[in-house]
């Protein structure tokens, strides 16, 4: 009985400082007033070094530095192309909360020790076979590395579907814009006002650089390798090369609006034509199941009566 307390309260303990380490993280993320940081400067002497350690955000103070060390387990096994193409991940799913390879390694590193971490303690303590907790917890193990692995997958497939659904319109706004006598830049400003969404807020970033004397090819050239998006691709391609040859801009764009759409309307088409397939599955293990359940049901009585 003492063990099973025991247990129950080492697992309060972690789910506590889970939510902790959630709350703080959260809080550090909040956005601060402009007015607010100047007022506070404005009102006090200079800082000194622990005080300006402690302004810092809490994933910079402290979840940051763990994962660092907790990589250098994962780096040793990790070659230098894994940590090239892992690095290119991150860039393509968006830079989540900062994450860097490093960052990411000591994620892993961490979810797979703490699951089965966790899993053997609560073994050890209720008194089960040892040999079964050894078991799950290398199961954990591994899965606890690969968890990480699963989230950023569905990172970078939902920043891309987010890219390709909202690329025709800012297109279509980009085309309007420059027949209408902006440039390309201020059409691109305009389609930046316009919406807040991941392929905006790449073209805020491009005009960024491009401000800063960045030239505009090498700009869009980086655009492309940060998304790696076809359509995108296809799109950056036909700008710079309308740019090199000094063809019109706003002929490139009518083009590549008309195939955009065309596109979107191929990918809609090959959508429906997946929907019956999809659909069978569901409709053989859970619909036609209870559909025969109704209208046979009443009659097995009376078969089994005729027998």
């Amino acid at each position: 009985m003492s063990g099973e307390i025991v247990a129950i309260a080492i697992i309060l303990m972690i789910v506590s400082a889970l939510g902790l380490v959630v709350i703080g993280y959260r809080r550090a993320n909040q956005d601060i007033v402009i007015e607010d940081r100047l007022s506070q400067y404005g009102h006090r002497e200079i800082s000194s070094l622990t005080e300006l350690e402690l302004e810092q955000p809490f994933q910079d103070r402290v979840l940051f530095p763990i994962l660092r060390k907790l990589s250098r387990l994962g780096r040793r096994f990790t070659p230098r192309s894994a940590m090239n193409n892992l690095r290119q991940e991150l860039i393509e799913a968006g830079s989540p909360s900062g994450i860097g390879p490093v960052e990411y390694i000591g994620i892993r590193v961490a979810t797979a020790i703490g699951l089965s971490g966790t899993i053997i303690l609560l073994f050890v303590l209720g008194g089960a076979p040892m040999l079964m907790g050894i078991g799950l917890g290398a199961f954990l193990l591994v899965l606890g590395y690969m968890l990480p692995g699963f989230w950023l997958k569905r990172k970078i497939s939902a920043r891309k579907k987010s890219v390709q659904q909202s690329l025709p319109d800012a297109i279509d706004l980009l085309t309007i814009s420059v027949e209408s006598g902006l440039g390309f830049d201020p059409a691109l400003s305009r389609v930046i006002e316009k919406w807040d969404n991941e392929l905006t807020q790449e073209f805020g970033r491009m005009l960024s650089e491009i401000r800063m004397g960045k030239s505009r090819r090498e700009a869009m050239r980086e655009l492309s390798q940060r998304v790696n998006v076809d359509d995108l691709n296809v799109f950056t391609s036909s700008i710079i090369q309308a740019d090199q040859l000094g063809v019109s801009i706003s002929q490139v764009l009518r083009v590549q609006s008309q195939q955009m759409r065309m596109r979107r309307r191929q990918r809609a088409e090959e959508q429906a034509h997946k929907a019956p397939v999809k659909m069978l599955f569901p409709m053989v293990f859970l619909i036609f199941p209870a559909l025969y359940i109704v209208l046979l049901g009443p009659a097995i009585p009376r078969l089994l009566e005729s027998f």
